[in-house]
């Protein structure tokens, strides 16, 4: 019954999220091709039209990997992946982005391995790193760290951005859950980032926790079990 609960809440989130920019670029069109607006109008309505179609292709993609992921881990492929490998390659893709929004993004740490999916973990890395880079303020900082601690890998992603309140912070990976809806919306995010990450970190059998940041921002950290020996084959 808690299953059919979460279905139809789920499929109702669904609905309502592709129904919002759907209405946009369907209103925005038609008053195009009607004729009812002026030249710089067309252009302003178009870069509208834009966002909303971008916005519709995020959420799609992001719904299609959650299905994914909500169908079966055990068809995946589990490898020796180099954590911190992945996470320079995710940093060096997002440097851009982070200059675009004058925030420094960083990486620190070292080689550590771990048992688990390539692009599922690429996935969580690029979440949580894309996440702190849009939802942080001018001149901000990210910082990405990849170590161990006692019998745990753990990937940390610290930022100094508008923080997430304790009463959010048990409820950031649910779906569609956002903590600013405006912001959210404005930044692009389909609010189902999170979901991914949370549901991916499960999937090796790890942990995920988010909490404050000092003296400002949110940090996360991802806790995977070491590898065996026979998963390192030594």
């Amino acid at each position: 019954m808690n299953a059919e609960k979460h279905r139809q809440e789920f499929t109702a989130n669904v609905s309502h999220e592709l129904k919002t920019p759907l209405t946009s670029i369907s209103g925005y069109s038609e008053l195009i091709e009607n004729g009812m607006v002026n030249e710089q109008d067309t252009i302003r309505f178009g870069k509208e039209i834009h966002r909303s179609a971008n916005r519709l292709l995020t959420l799609i993609d992001d719904i299609l990997r959650l299905s994914e992921l909500d169908a079966t881990s055990e068809s995946q492929q589990f490898e020796q992946v180099d954590l911190y490998e992945l996470a320079q390659v995710c940093v060096e893709m997002l440097q851009v982005n982070a200059k675009k929004s004058r925030v420094t993004l960083k990486l620190s740490g070292q080689r550590r391995l771990v048992y688990g999916n390539k692009q599922m973990l690429d996935e969580v890395i690029y979440n949580l790193c894309d996440n702190a880079i849009r939802y942080n303020v001018e001149d901000g900082n990210v910082c990405v760290t990849v170590d161990e601690e006692e019998d745990t890998v753990f990937l940390s992603v610290r930022d100094t951005g508008i923080g997430i309140a304790p009463e959010h912070q048990e409820r950031i990976f649910e779906r569609f859950y956002r903590v600013d809806k405006a912001r959210s919306r404005e930044a692009g995010g389909s609010g189902l980032g999170l979901s991914i990450v949370h549901d991916a970190v499960l999937a090796h059998g790890g942990t995920i926790a988010v909490g404050r940041n000092k003296p400002r921002g949110s940090r996360f950290i991802v806790s995977f079990p070491r590898p065996t020996s026979e998963e390192t084959g030594i």
